[in-house]
């Protein structure tokens, strides 16, 4: 029993030669055991150690089942490794040193290489496991993505969940594969080249499984509030342990998990007042204690539009290599879709908005929201491209919409082929999001499997979120929302994997591949990722044209969301050859390209292209 907790880890079940150590932070308890799960239950004393109580069990090692016994009643570790029985079940020790890796020669892709794909374990395949959505890598790796972004999977109550509602924070979902179906996933990535982004919350604990406050009442404080209730402490009494928690689980995965970089939800929705914030204390962690000497990738998903997010922590900023730029998204499904309620009435739809969102990276850099009626950003004119984070599609978008519509259901063929084309060629980090690659019929609802008191609460919650949409002013039509604890609501997402052989999605994943084959190919694409060289934009009615230039050459990028529209530029020069164009009949266009015309570039009606100088074109 060799142990694979050596980089430094001291919460929850820890095992040693000869043993295992378990460890919980409870400092207001005045007497806590340890239950062991053998042939008969046997009881260990725990010793108190400052804030926490300790107990060493020789001979315990994997498979082990425990509880705590906490002033007489048994709970669940709060920093558990495995719920085999499920949130409410005992905890299970495992020791991350008995798996055989086979990535030691893996070494991730730098920032600017990224090509993510976001995908939900249940959803991804129908097994909805890690070791089917495994069996998809190579097929992703040959489209031209680099990493995957997986949804949280730790543990969470019922069997199907988008995630984030999450209550052992430091144990992979069971249903899907547990520790060693996890592993096994991040292994498979790294032999098929890819790197893996987990999604962790840090934000609240879910509503039904977290112990957390059996143990202590300071993981919470009142002096912050979100949308969950009461915030986390990371700046009240008690923070320093809660801290720790965060900066522990953080750590967990990258060494017990080889994961390459993680993606923090909602970072937005936490507050903290400290003198260090919590950001810059975890992102301070992951460099300081890297794993294999690989620094992880750090993302943030927030609507602040902050480049504190992107600055070093040395120069006052929280030291993330990225942040999710929702702008674009919401420019684009504003210039293609009639839909500009909620937050995307702060959104025009005028091509032009579009255009300075791909000059700048974010929208707005200060000015007022017209959504929250008040000024929203900051400029990041001076940060590299590689830091913005863009999609026309993720879970987020996709589920919130009622039906969980994706942006190929809303548009025609054309528009969204030119939306991707402007996603994949520009030199941001692009995001895709499962199916999208072959315009997949399946929808992204929202879904959970509480019990029933809960989950009758979260269908009402669930339909209620629309009752200030027109189209759902009335409880009959909110009725038609899809329940979320209905299991039909969960098997409609499920992807249908073969509709990438054939008709519409064969050719989208067909124009995909070009697109991605394009990006990685092509050395003015590949230089724009370094740096922030300028990207000069020109726009006529719903078309855009922009034009890259570095000592490689210029390209030309074109999407065209409307009728046959000239643009007038500042050249080109001379003619352009195209590269990849939407427009081509092996996409399932009608062989109409772009050119130079009388000053401008002429383009197709609905349609995207990559252009380059003839001359500097085979």
């Amino acid at each position: 029993m060799t142990g694979g907790h050596g980089w430094g880890a001291t919460l929850g079940a820890v095992v040693e030669a000869g043993g295992t150590t378990f460890r919980t932070w409870a400092p207001a308890r005045q007497d806590i055991e340890l239950v062991l799960y053998e042939s008969a239950p046997r009881t260990v004393p725990m010793h108190r150690d400052g804030a926490y109580w300790t107990a060493r069990v020789e001979g315990a090692g994997t498979g082990t089942r425990y509880r705590y016994r906490v002033d007489g009643q048994e709970f669940p570790d709060p920093c558990s490794r495995c719920q085999p029985e499920g949130v409410h079940g005992p905890s299970e020790v495992v020791d991350p040193g008995q798996f055989g890796w086979n990535d030691a020669d893996f070494q991730p892709r730098g920032l600017e290489e990224l090509v993510v794909y976001e995908l939900h374990i249940g959803t991804f395949t129908p097994e909805g496991t890690f070791g089917a959505a495994s069996g998809q890598f190579e097929r992703l790796r040959e489209l031209g993505v680099t990493a995957v972004e997986v949804m949280p999977i730790t543990t969470f109550p019922g069997r199907w969940n988008w995630g984030y509602d999450g209550a052992a924070l430091f144990a992979p979902a069971t249903v899907y594969g547990g520790p060693e179906g996890f592993r096994q996933l991040v292994d498979a990535a790294h032999q098929a080249g890819l790197a893996v982004i987990l999604d962790v919350v840090y934000n609240h604990f879910g509503p039904d499984g977290n112990y957390t406050g059996i143990y202590s009442d300071r993981y919470l404080t009142r002096r912050h509030q979100t949308p969950w209730g009461d915030g986390l402490n990371f700046d009240d009494e008690g923070s320093t342990e809660v801290r720790g928690f965060f900066r522990e689980n953080l750590l967990h995965w990258a060494h017990e998990y080889h994961v390459d970089g993680f993606r923090f939800d909602a970072t937005h929705a936490i507050t903290d007042d400290s003198p260090v914030h919590i950001f810059a204390e975890l992102s301070n962690a992951a460099r300081a204690n890297p794993r294999a000497g690989h620094e992880p990738y750090l993302i943030a998903e927030s609507n602040e539009n902050d480049v504190r997010y992107l600055r070093p922590v040395t120069d006052g900023g929280y030291g993330f290599d990225a942040v999710w730029a929702d702008d674009f998204h919401h420019c684009v499904r504003t210039a293609l879709t009639a839909g500009h309620e909620g937050y995307l009435a702060s959104y025009t739809g005028r091509v032009d908005d579009l255009a300075a969102t791909v000059e700048q990276g974010f929208l707005y850099e200060g000015e007022t929201d017209p959504f929250t009626g008040e000024p929203r950003g900051t400029a990041a004119r001076e940060q590299p491209w590689r830091q913005f984070v863009f999609a026309i599609q993720n879970h987020d978008q996709v589920g919130n919409h009622a039906f969980g519509l994706r942006l190929h259901h809303l548009v025609g063929l054309g528009d969204y082929l030119a939306a991707s084309t402007l996603l994949l060629l520009l030199p941001q980090t692009p995001l895709l999001f499962q199916g999208q690659e072959f315009a997949a019929s399946t929808p992204f609802l929202y879904f959970t499997n509480h019990e029933p008191g809960l989950g009758a609460k979260v269908t009402r919650g669930r339909r209620a979120e629309f009752a200030g949409f027109r189209a759902f002013r009335d409880e009959r039509s909110r009725e038609q929302i899809p329940a979320p604890q209905d299991e039909r609501t969960f098997r409609a997402c499920i992807l249908r994997l073969d509709e990438k052989s054939f008709g519409v999605g064969a050719l989208v994943s067909r124009y995909y591949g070009a697109l991605l084959g394009a990006r990685h190919g092509d050395p003015v694409l590949r230089e724009m990722r370094h740096g922030r060289p300028g990207i000069e934009t020109w726009t006529s009615g719903r078309a855009l044209a922009a034009r890259f230039r570095t000592a490689s050459g210029e390209r030309w990028l074109v999407a065209n969301f409307g009728e046959e529209e000239r643009v007038p530029v500042a050249g080109p020069d001379g003619e352009l050859a195209v590269v990849v164009c939407s427009n081509e009949v092996r996409y399932g266009g009608f062989g109409k390209y772009p050119k130079v015309s009388g000053g401008g570039i002429l383009l197709p009606r609905h349609s995207g292209a990559l252009l380059a100088p003839t001359n500097a074109w085979p």
